[in-house]
Order: structure tokens, then sequence, then C-alpha cells
């Protein structure tokens, strides 16, 4: 979760009935891939539910078309994105669904359905008749997935079926909310002083342009040159030193003088403070709060048995940039690919037969990644407090990444996720959400931590984060309480994904061409970054 993540996703439905959902649709571009084609499995009949859908709602819109050239899920064997390529299969050949337990996915696809109502008609008739399945009925459920979704297997964009899995938890650590050794760190709520740009809105290149603030808002000014710089009102903004590559297209920025500049890093927070942030909480650990943050949300018990439950709230818009450990031979623990300003975890041969649950001293085991433990954790700045012990020289951690948390008023049930919805241990999961939209169902075929016993199961993608990149990633959430943290610590496995798409959904453009992308070859400008853009957690250019 280090989720800003961590934010929320959800798919537009097909015969959308909503400007949302037509826009999206519109981004959905299409790409074939005739060799996977021959792989798949036929796809199962598609239920054409346009009549349906305008029956009950009485319209007819061209909002409730799809758009030129458009697929329906269920009729289109396959279509891809940037990141992505999705090939249309059966259910049967879904390996371990005809065994899962339906049930105990039901209630998670429920509490995604509380946000995908109202998403458009699609999502809204989908979640009606969800109302009316029998929820203790396993074969009704099976039946109604079937039913009213199909199946498309993830791909990445090398057209490789497999992916990393890997788990997190709700890390519980020790704190107080007055400031005192040893709990000098503190927990930061949103700061007060956090400015956001739309990175759609900006000018291309990398000037200097002048802008105004409007609220929390940064809006670039046109038609001034540097002469009006310093007219009141008007700061001035270095494209060059922003980052547009966000997934929600947000750049953070602050005002130092007459300049906007990017938000402070963690190294400023930590030696300058952060006035303009409410502290929740202190801790006693840098490491156990940097952990917590990469988590996305935590408890905080109070020397009184009280618990202070956070949830993420915000970032700083800093790239997540940890430090790995090292192996013997020099190379990082954790193997990963950099795309852009993120970095995507990878598997490599010794990850399927080495005990991952084994971590030695001076690292972190989080989330899949094996990250360094700082070689020195000091003071930091809290404002308003003087250090209580040494000169302050800051965590020690290089990462410049930082989130922000909020007081979750929730005092049972799991953490609240990216998609606005607690979490379920054992069916919720973390997704990248340029791939994988938050609240869909998709169906996960990995392994057991520790045994390597199959574990296939039906899931629902409820939260994302910083640390979960890449197009076939599942990050399993296990639950809060020591053996949740021991099973998350130990899951890295291979695994692969299907995503369900209601029947219906616009997807992408039928498949046209039998070319071939070479792999590390360019991806085709013309795909979308987003499977179904969403604001605030995914969106195209």
């Amino acid at each position: 979760m280090m989720t800003t993540s961590q934010p929320q996703q959800q798919r537009r439905p097909q015969q959308p009935r909503g400007r949302t959902l037509a826009c999206a649709l519109r981004w959905s571009v299409a790409a074939a891939i005739a060799s996977l084609a021959g792989c798949a499995a036929p796809p199962p009949a598609a239920t054409d539910t346009s009549a349906a859908n305008t029956a009950a709602t009485g319209t007819d819109s061209a909002a409730s078309r799809p758009p030129p050239g458009a697929s329906l899920a269920g009729q289109a064997r396959t279509f891809s994105t940037q990141l992505a390529t999705y090939t249309s299969v059966s259910f049967d050949a879904v390996p371990g669904w005809s065994r899962d337990d339906f049930s105990e996915s039901w209630p998670a696809f429920l509490g995604s359905c509380k946000v995908l109502n109202g998403r458009g008609a699609e999502w809204k008739s989908v979640c009606d008749r969800a109302l009316k399945v029998d929820s203790k009925n396993n074969n009704a459920i099976r039946g109604f997935f079937e039913s009213e979704f199909s199946a498309y297997q993830i791909r990445d964009d090398d057209r490789r079926p497999d992916g990393v899995v890997t788990g997190y938890f709700e890390p519980e650590i020790a704190g107080a909310r007055q400031y005192g050794a040893p709990f000098i760190y503190p927990v930061y709520g949103q700061p007060e002083d956090m400015l956001f740009a739309d990175a759609r809105k900006l000018p291309p290149g990398n000037g200097t342009v002048a802008a105004r603030v409007e609220g929390r808002n940064v809006v670039v000014q046109t038609g001034l040159s540097t002469r009006d710089m310093g007219a009141p009102g008007l700061y001035a903004l270095d494209l060059s030193a922003i980052s547009r590559d966000t997934l929600d297209r947000k750049v953070r920025l602050r005002i130092e003088g007459k300049q906007l500049l990017p938000y402070y890093t963690r190294e400023e927070i930590e030696t300058k403070g952060a006035p303009n942030a409410k502290v929740l909480a202190f801790v006693s650990s840098a490491t156990a709060l940097y952990e917590m943050q990469i988590q996305g949300s935590g408890r905080i018990r109070m020397a009184n048995g009280d618990i202070v439950r956070v949830a993420y709230a915000e970032q700083n818009g800093q790239p997540f940039r940890p430090t790995l450990a090292q192996a013997a031979n020099g190379k990082p623990r954790s193997p990963v690919k950099v795309r852009g300003s993120s970095i995507e975890l990878q598997l490599d041969d010794g990850d399927d037969d080495s005990d991952i649950g084994a971590v030695a001293d001076g690292t972190i085991r989080t989330r899949g990644f094996t990250l360094a433990r700082p070689v020195a954790s000091g003071p930091v700045v809290v404002p308003g407090r003087r250090p209580a012990a040494g000169a302050v020289t800051g965590s020690g951690i290089k990462d410049p990444s930082y989130v922000f948390f909020k007081e979750s008023p929730s005092p049972v049930g799991g953490p609240v996720g990216a998609f606005g919805v607690p979490l379920s241990a054992g069916r919720s999961i973390a997704v990248d959400p340029r791939s994988t939209p938050l609240g869909y169902p998709v169906f996960v075929s990995t392994r057991t931590p520790g045994s390597g016993a199959p574990m296939q199961r039906l899931t629902i993608a409820q939260d994302t984060g910083g640390a979960i990149r890449g197009a076939v990633r599942a990050d399993y959430f296990f639950g809060n309480g020591q053996q949740a943290a021991t099973n998350a610590r130990r899951m890295k496995e291979r695994g692969q994904l299907w995503i369900l798409l209601p029947r219906g959904l616009a997807v992408a453009q039928a498949a046209v061409s039998s070319a071939i992308r070479t792999r590390g070859g360019p991806v085709g400008a013309n795909l979308p970054q987003c499977l179904v853009p969403s604001e605030g957690t995914c969106v195209d250019d």
C-alpha cells in the first residue's frame, strides 16, 4: 500500500451510461496478438446486456453505446495497454477455479460493489443482481461470476504470463501521543502546505512558467513573459524539476518565496521538519515507521493499551527508491526493473528455491523486497521540540518517498485500502492500477509461502502502493498479527492472474493486426497506460 497511494480505481462498464465511463472507454485502444489467440481457450459465449440495461434505465443515449471500433468484454479475444495484454479464456481453463470456496471472497466483492455501483449502469446492474445471490451457496456464487463476467489472463508487455505475488499485512508498533524518548519519530498527517498540479495541463518542455495558486491547486498561466513573474500572486514553476509520470498525474508542490518547488524529500522532512503537518503519534523506531509507510497502514499501541489505527492519506510525490540489500556477489537480493519513475520487482530462479522467509540481521523484508537497514538512525527534527538525545542526523533511510497518514475511525475489521473499503484478510490484494482496476475480481494462482502448496483463489483488487508495480503483480493481504506478518514477509512466489470483466464492458478496439512486438521493443504510442482510467488512481494523458 504505500499507497498513495495510495487512491482508487474502477472499471467503467460497457454499455456505459455515464460520461465518466464513456470518456474512459475512448482511451481504451486495442493491440492484436495473433499468436496468443491460438493459445487461449475459446472465450465463453457473451451475453448481450445492451437491451436489458436500456430497459432498466429507460435510456439509449450516445453515452450508452460503445464508441466506434470498440469491442465488448466477452466478445473481444485479446486487447492491450502499454503495460499488459489480456487474452480471453474459459473459466474451465483457470487452474483451481472449480475448487475455490467463493463464499470467502463474497463479502469483499460486495464491499467493492458499494463503490462500483456508482460507476455506471453496467456495474450497477451487476451489483444489484449480486444482492440476490445466496451468500452461503458456493455454487450460486460461482455461477454468478461465470454468468456475469468473462475471464481474461493478464500477460506483461513481453507476453509472459508469470509475474510476482508477494504479501503484506497491517503492522502494529509501540507509540505515544506525546514526544519523549524513546518515542521521537513523528507519524505525520497530510501537510496543509502541499499543493497539486495536474501534469496533463502543464505545457511541454523543461522551461520555467508562471503559475497561480487556487486553493491547493496550481494553475499555469499562459501568455505571460518572464517579466511578469514578479507580479503579485504569481509563482515560478521550473518544469525541469518535476516528475510528470505519477499514476494519478498529480505533481506535489510547495511554495518557497516566489517559487513552486517539488514537495520535500524524506531527508528534508527529517532534517527540517514538517511544520504544516499534524503529528498523529510518535514511535520509537524509524525502521518500523518506514515499514508501516511501505505497508500503507498500521496500528500504534499506546502504553495504556489504546490502539491508534492509521491509514494512507498522501505521499510526497517523490519516487519509491528503497535501498536494496546486496547479496554476497554484490548484486541486489531483490532483482528489479526500472520503468520511468517506478521500480518493478522481478523474480529470478533463486527466488523459487531459497527460504525467503529467513530474514537476516541488517535487512528488512517487506512486500517482496529485501531492503538494507540504515547503518544508524538518529534524532529527526520535530517542529516545536528539542531533540531528545544528540544532534539531528535523520533516520538514515535514503528512500526519498514519504507517506503521510490519517487516523482511521474503524476500530475493527481490516484497514481501509486505496479503493476506500476495508480489506479482507485472505481475499483482498494490492495491484498495479494501470493493469488491474481497483474493485475488480482477480483470480490468483500461486503457491503458499513455506509449504509450496498451490494457492488458487478468487481475490478482489482493493489496494495499491508505490512498491506494487508491474502488469502481472499482486500483493496478498494477510491481515494483522504475528502470523500474518510472518506469512507476508515470506511471500514471494511466481504467479498468474486472471481479471474478471463484466460482460458487455467496453474494452479495446478489436484486434486487427498480426504483428507481435518483439521483446523489449517500443510500446505503441497509441496504447493507453490504464486499462480503465480513474481519477486519483490511474489516468492517461
